[in-house]
């Protein structure tokens, strides 16, 4: 990670529109890095925080942590309860359980932030410091203007149709549709020590839970800190198109009954998890503590122009639009927005085409490329099929290869240069020492998972 300590060798002005956690960061560090800065949403402060749902569990682990660390920025590393490790389920087709491992992650732990508590907190630490806040809405028109009064100009939102300043890369975007239909509710009611959790991981609730059903799609659970409730968790949903689960999913429309179809969800289909679901409260003080829709992974160009010529650059979910299922769109935005800073920080020329452009081509050689492989590998993309059959399988037999698969969650890059099976059983040889062959001649299918015997849930039975 490149360090973020230079300093600015001039004031000069940055523009950034939306007010995100990937806006607000890369605002708050061009400001500690001597620019002056001007921040627009179309939502003020408060409306920002308690009106909108968050943006997904935004879960970031250790490469996204030290990107904060170096604009000098809270990790929540110390306030936010702990991932220590991933248990995973897979069932294949008619349900049957055949894969469980346990991933503990080596080195690094993960937090999940509700996005709202983060933005809020550094546009506060933001509007200190001397930077501007202004509330308005920014179409076209209007950008044009802003990216003519400042330096640098960076579009960290699709509001106002300005994502089709940056086209589409077709070169890297695989799909034309959403791959899923997502549901997620955050909830109290359950503890984070040992006793929860206990029957897929000694760690109990210092691991979060993945589930995956060939037939239906994946669920998972893990550690929250809600802006309001505190330690909390957080339940994600990904529906396959056309299965009983995308029906469900779509019939959401509180935070009430997003969570009674998840239970229902767990009672029908995760069995062997629904002690602890059935524990859960919704958090009924925030009405926004839910969120369905769906994504289409997208790639976008990073630099484009306004009507007028002027350039503008892309950050965030505007440059890359991830499946939130292997929790790479926080952490790509925020390793976006640091390398964006560290590299202005110490630019002494004009923020040009060509400045952007290289700027946004380190970031997807360093970050982004692997980080949408890797969100392919859990998608169960078939064109990678037979990577993940060994993938899974040998962390199913070696620990050791349980954490590495999950360490791509942390650090994707090992898993770019993977193409074919002989690269795949190549990377569990450098991983675990052992032949592939050997390692995967050794599975045998799970037959039945352990079942939950927590006790806290049957109480609300």
């Amino acid at each position: 990670m490149t360090s973020q300590n230079s300093a600015s060798r001039s004031t000069r002005s940055a523009a950034i529109v939306g007010a995100g956690q990937t806006g607000v960061t890369a605002a708050i560090g061009l400001l500690d890095a001597g620019f002056t800065v001007t921040l627009y949403s179309d939502r003020d402060q408060r409306a920002l925080r308690d009106e909108v749902p968050a943006t997904g569990t935004a879960l970031e682990f250790g490469v996204t942590q030290q990107a904060e660390l170096a604009l000098g920025l809270d990790t929540y590393t110390a306030r936010a309860p702990r991932h220590t490790g991933l248990s995973v389920r897979i069932a294949g087709p008619d349900n049957a359980e055949l894969i469980a491992f346990d991933g503990d992650f080596d080195g690094y732990v993960g937090v999940a932030v509700d996005t709202r508590l983060k933005a809020d907190e550094r546009l506060t630490a933001f509007q200190e410091r001397g930077g501007r806040f202004v509330v308005e809405p920014v179409s076209l028109d209007r950008l044009d203007t802003i990216a003519a009064e400042n330096d640098l100009t960076l579009v960290a939102t699709g509001r106002g149709g300005l994502s089709e300043l940056f086209p589409v890369d077709d070169t890297r975007t695989v799909y034309d549709a959403p791959q899923r239909s997502l549901l997620t509710v955050t909830v109290t009611g359950l503890g984070h020590d040992r006793d929860v959790f206990a029957h897929r991981s000694p760690a109990g609730g210092g691991h979060s839970g993945f589930s995956i059903l060939a037939e239906q799609g994946e669920a998972w659970w893990g550690p929250y800190l809600h802006k309001d409730a505190g330690p909390s968790w957080a339940f994600l949903g990904w529906a396959r198109p056309g299965s009983e689960w995308e029906k469900r999913f779509a019939a959401a429309d509180s935070a009430e009954s997003a969570h009674r179809i998840v239970t229902e969800l767990y009672r029908d289909y995760i069995d062997w998890d629904l002690p602890e679901v059935l524990a859960t409260k919704v958090i009924s003080d925030d009405p926004h503590s839910w969120l369905k829709g769906a994504v289409r992974p997208v790639v976008r160009a990073g630099v484009g122009r306004t009507a007028s010529g002027h350039v503008v650059g892309s950050l965030g979910d505007t440059s890359v639009a991830y499946d939130p299922i292997a929790g790479q769109g926080a952490q790509s935005g925020l390793i976006q927005a640091q390398r964006l800073v560290v590299a202005a920080a110490v630019h002494e020329g004009a923020f040009d085409e060509q400045w952007l452009a290289a700027r946004y081509a380190e970031f997807l050689a360093a970050r982004s490329d692997a980080a949408a492989k890797v969100t392919r590998l859990f998608l169960s993309d078939p064109e990678l099929g037979d990577i993940a059959n060994q993938f899974f399988a040998a962390a199913a037999v070696e620990p050791r290869f349980a954490g590495a698969l999950v360490g791509l969650l942390h650090h994707p890059q090992p898993f770019l240069g993977i193409e074919t099976p002989e690269d795949a059983s190549a990377y569990i040889e450098q991983v675990t020492g052992q032949p592939a062959a050997d390692i995967l001649a050794r599975f045998q299918p799970a037959g039945r998972f352990a079942r939950s015997e927590y006790a806290g849930g049957f109480a609300r039975t």
